[in-house]
């Protein structure tokens, strides 16, 4: 395959009438936000002191022996 050489920098580009206007790099492409974070169940919450608690437990039993 040939190569064509190189004959200077690339044209400008130009708005597209009609069309969104273009974004600078490194910017994000806006779109519709996304859902809430969901609130804990019961169950999850119950899980979550129940591990702490034993996370504590076995911390104070590790440190008295």
């Amino acid at each position: 395959m040939r190569e064509r050489p190189h004959d200077g920098p690339l044209p400008a580009a130009r708005p597209v009438p009609g069309a969104r206007p273009p974004h600078p790099d490194g910017d994000r492409v806006p779109g519709p936000p996304g859902p809430g974070r969901a609130p804990l169940t019961r169950r999850q919450y119950a899980y979550g002191v129940t591990v702490a608690l034993l996370v504590l437990v076995l911390l104070v039993v590790g440190i008295l022996r």
